[in-house]
């Protein structure tokens, strides 16, 4: 049986994708069209709106925003309440007066030498030992690994957070994800993990960074009694502490893992004494909104099947000044994303409308750990066996011309074929993941959709090497991610912005007319791993 990578692309969807284009004359002015992009992103960046943080007031302003431009395109409410999904959270907060970390004699400072997680799944004493179990990462089918053999039940692990060379692309991110590296933990009966956390090489600083709130669900239903017991993180004096009667050294072993080299295993000395105790508010809790509307479908038969466009509203919010601002705007992340999602729905409302019926969700949470998308994707507002499909945009910085797009998912299933086809119709190169060690297709809100088993894509505007694009993009990341100059004031090219817009619409039409729901490659990372529908 051929490779469904390489079967033909059906002629009838060249012709559909080419219809949605014919819709937009040739003469399109798309000034006007990366103005009225550019208008969303005004509103939603401004200064009025404190950096969207989730459950503050400014979020509320910018979900009433969106509201208020569903209602005007005509898609119809789709969440619990309207067009809102409201998600309830609740703050976790470390009593650290209460809470210990020991081994043996030594007392491991929770300020200078470990961090402990609020977030685990019961709070109280653990006295356990603790082996070191390299990377510890279970792919067996990429011939990775750090669990085989070893008795694990009843200890806490320690492992370094990064990965062998040999594990490549997407696959490399996701084993990595708590989530996953969990189950395989859970299964071979670990208590909890303490974690060597080396910094990604596109994060900003922590001097600039916005401390965030550890938040868990409310319903307890998301928040499963089998998690870890304990999560923690070591800093480089804590590393020193732990491994100082080990025979290994951190220097050691962070020479290995840059270069990707294996990780040795080893028990460490002493029994660790740990408690994680924490405090938490009285109802109220926060919350906070999903929106979804919907464009139904045209089909009598494949409106009942819903394709999911995606992107976060929130951003960072209020936090330390840098250069004298404490406003994190959240421009290019992640309002251009929700701008797009809008001029998207725009185009694919007008004249006949696709087969299947298209989901527009504007996610609360995604800062604070992808929580909107992971409760929407959980428990969705439609029978989640008939959600084919999610497109997420999360900052997809146009910052120069659409000549090449980065399509994180790529090589992982039929969305792929799709998104080739439509932008050999643009003109458009399609990328794969050009920086894949930054993880991005598991930081943000299309995980959780795969983790469903739902295929995904998402996007960034891509580049050639040592090309001005390339630095262009790269400055970006090291002086504007995750800070207040992410605003109003940079220069963003509103007419690509455009034109990545009219691209999406026209991937999201041919995929919500094709014969087929979208299909994950069986040689995909992902395939076997997934649950199945």
């Amino acid at each position: 049986m051929p490779s469904l990578r390489n079967l033909a692309l059906p002629l009838c969807l060249f012709a559909a994708a080419a219809a949605l284009l014919a819709q937009q004359p040739a003469n399109k002015d798309w000034n006007a069209a990366g103005d009225a992009w550019w208008s969303h992103v005004q509103y939603l960046a401004d200064d009025k709106l404190e950096g969207r943080g989730t459950g503050t007031p400014g979020y509320e302003a910018a979900a009433k925003y969106v509201e208020d431009q569903f209602k005007t395109i005509g898609l119809r409410p789709a969440g619990i309440n309207g067009y809102r999904q409201d998600v309830e959270l609740v703050p976790l907060t470390l009593d650290r007066e209460s809470s210990v970390f020991q081994v043996g004699s030594t007392t491991f400072s929770l300020s200078d030498d470990i961090a402990l997680s609020p977030r685990v799944a019961t709070y109280g004493a653990i006295d356990a030992p603790m082996v070191f179990i390299g990377y510890g990462l279970h792919v067996p089918r990429k011939h990775v690994d750090d669990l085989a053999g070893l008795d694990l039940k009843g200890k806490i692990v320690v492992f370094y957070n990064a990965a062998p060379a040999n594990l490549l692309g997407p696959q490399r991110a996701y084993a990595r994800s708590a989530s996953e590296r969990w189950r395989a933990l859970r299964d071979a009966g670990v208590l909890g993990y303490i974690q060597i956390a080396p910094p990604r090489p596109g994060a900003p600083p922590s001097s600039t960074t916005t401390p965030r709130p550890t938040l868990a669900f409310a319903d307890p239903a998301l928040e499963p009694p089998d998690g870890p017991k304990l999560v923690a993180t070591l800093t480089d004096s804590g590393q020193t502490k732990l491994f100082a009667d080990s025979g290994h050294t951190p220097a050691e072993l962070k020479a290995l893992a840059d270069a990707g080299k294996p990780l040795p295993i080893f028990p460490l000395p002493g029994t660790l004494h740990a408690k994680t105790i924490v405090v938490t508010p009285q109802k109220p809790f926060i919350t906070s909104p999903n929106l979804i509307g919907e464009l139904e479908g045209s089909d009598r038969k494949l409106k009942k099947e819903y394709l999911v466009i995606s992107a976060h509203l929130d951003h960072l919010g209020i936090g330390k000044a840098v250069d004298g601002d404490t406003i994190y705007n959240g421009a290019m992340d992640n309002a251009s994303g929700i701008a797009a999602l809008i001029e998207a729905a725009k185009i694919l409302s007008v004249g006949q409308h696709p087969k299947r019926s298209i989901l527009f969700v504007a996610f609360m949470g995604e800062e604070l750990g992808e929580l909107g998308s992971q409760y929407f994707a959980t428990k969705p507002t439609v029978p989640k066996k008939e959600v084919v499909g999610d497109l997420n945009m999360d900052m997809f910085l146009p910052l120069f011309p659409l000549r090449y797009l980065e399509v994180q998912g790529l090589g992982e299933s039929t969305l792929g074929n799709d998104a080739r086809a439509v932008s050999q119709l643009d003109d458009v190169e399609p990328q794969f993941d050009k920086q894949p060690e930054e993880n991005r297709f598991v930081r943000s809100d299309q995980v959780n959709f795969v983790k469903q088993g739902i295929p995904a894509l998402a996007f960034k505007f891509g580049w050639t090497p040592d090309s001005p694009e390339e630095k262009t993009f790269n400055e970006w990341v090291k002086v504007r991610y995750h800070r207040p100059s992410d605003d109003l004031q940079q220069p963003v090219d509103k007419v690509a912005a455009a034109q990545f817009a009219s691209f999406l619409a026209q991937l999201a039409d041919r995929v919500a007319n094709a014969p087929t729901r979208p299909q994950w490659y069986p040689e995909s990372s992902f395939y076997l791993d997934l649950p199945k529908k």
